[in-house]
Formats: structure tokens, sequence, C-alpha cells
């Protein structure tokens, strides 16, 4: 019967198998996780340390080459909730619930970064660490929104169930996403414009830019180690009683992240 189905989703279906999943994971994971590391390192040495202070920041400026790549990762940890869950609902596809739900935690941790880095820079910029500012308030609602979508997971004891209703919080919550992006332009807010532009020119210093493109890199690559160890995990929960996952236990490899 898979055989009949469109390439893309015979696709999803073969490669999310939980037995091929779990390696191609496994093995993908410490290399991940290293780039992440390096990449990370090189990003913010180059910020903290090479990188010249800003002329009006002074060196309070270093915060944002943690808080803006979080940003940015934060919401694609949502668009990736969010796309999961739709594939998840319409095809059924068991991986893509696992991922979207293994996502949400690694999303919220990253959000909660965000806010922190944020308040943190906010003090000697604005002089308070909190305003009712647009962006920062649609940031706390996503922040709220993966808190949901976690509790509503943890709620239901079914999590085949608890995955779908999870992800249709999640489809919902994409509506807050363009206006974190556009709220800098639909308000007069105190939080600065965009500076970075993936499409045009960008506002700011090659000496500046390319350490916030390294931290942006590493902390994608970072999430994407950190899912897949947490979508392993859940795999060996929720299949603990399968034989595959008997036979990796016979063959003491199920918590060897590097073996097949």
């Amino acid at each position: 019967m898979i055989e009949t189905l469109h390439p893309l989703v015979r696709w999803f279906h073969r490669f999310g198998s939980p037995p091929t999943f779990y390696r191609w994971a496994g093995n993908m994971q410490p290399w991940l996780f290293g780039a992440a590391i390096l990449i990370g390192a090189v990003g913010l040495y180059l910020g903290l340390v090479v990188a010249p202070a800003d002329y009006l920041q002074g060196e309070s400026v270093r915060i944002l080459y943690i808080h803006v790549p979080c940003a940015w990762m934060g919401l694609f940890a949502y668009l990736f909730v969010a796309a999961n869950a739709a594939i998840a609902l319409v095809w059924r596809i068991r991986i893509s619930e696992i991922l979207a739900m293994c996502a949400a935690p690694i999303g919220a941790m990253f959000t909660a970064l965000t806010l922190a880095t944020g308040s943190l820079w906010g003090r000697p910029t604005w002089g308070t660490y909190w305003v009712w500012d647009a962006r920062l308030t649609s940031e706390l609602v996503l922040l709220f929104l993966y808190l949901g979508i976690i509790a509503l997971y943890n709620a239901i004891d079914d999590r085949r169930r608890a995955a779908r209703a999870a992800g249709l919080l999640a489809l919902v919550g994409v509506v807050n996403l363009p206006v974190i992006h556009y709220s800098v332009r639909w308000w007069s807010t105190l939080h600065q414009g965009e500076s970075v532009s993936l499409m045009g020119k960008s506002s700011i210093h090659p000496s500046m830019l390319w350490p916030l493109l390294l931290m942006a890199l590493a902390t994608h690559i970072w999430f994407f180690a950190s899912l897949a160890a947490r979508a392993r995990a859940a795999l060996l929960e929720s299949d603990s009683d399968k034989a595959w996952v008997r036979d990796l236990s016979a063959a003491g490899t199920a918590h060897a992240p590097g073996q097949s």
C-alpha cells in the first residue's frame, strides 16, 4: 500500500521507520554536536573579543550575539513544530508527531534565553529590564505557546492523541509569528528595527555581522543535534515493547548514540 503513496509521503514513511530514524539520528548526533560547539566557539570569540563595541550601546551590544541568534532560533523551532504537526495531522506520520513534540521544549529554551538576554540588554539601554513593547510582548506570547504545547502534550496519556491535540494548538499559534516579525514595523516600539536582511543589504558592519551569522548557524545545528537526542529517547520509550528495541537492548546498543 505504501508504494501507491505520493513519493514525498512515501519517503517520510520510510525515513520515519523507528529503527531507520533511530540509527540515522544516532550516527548524525555526535557530528552535529561537535559542529555546533566548534562553530559556536568561533562565533562567541569573534563577537565577544574581536568585534568592536557599538558607538552608542558600548560593550552591552555583545549580549546581542547570543540574544539575536536565540530569537531567530525560537521562531525557526516553532515553524518546525508547526510544519511537523501539520504533516502528522494530514498524513498520520508518527515520526513527525515525535519530532514536533520533541522540538517544542528546545524552542521554549531558546525563546526563554531570548527574553532573558533581551532583558539584560534592555537594562542599560532602556533603563529597565522589561517594557510592554510589541516585540517583547509577542515574544512572551511565543513562550506561552510553547509551554501550552508542552503542557497539553503531557496532560493526555495517549501519546498519539496528545500529539494531535498539541499539534492543533501549535498550528493555531502560527498566527503569532508574523506579529513578532513585523511588530517593529506595524507599531511604534522601543525595540530597534532589523539590521540584518537575508533578501537585501544588511545595515550592520561585517565585523558584527559574521559573528551573528556564525552563532545563528551554531544554534540551528545545536537544535537538530538536541532534537536527534530527544527523538531517539522518545522512540525508545514509546517502542519499549517492540522487537527492534529489544534487539537493540540485547545487543547493548540502545544507549550508544553513534552505533547502528
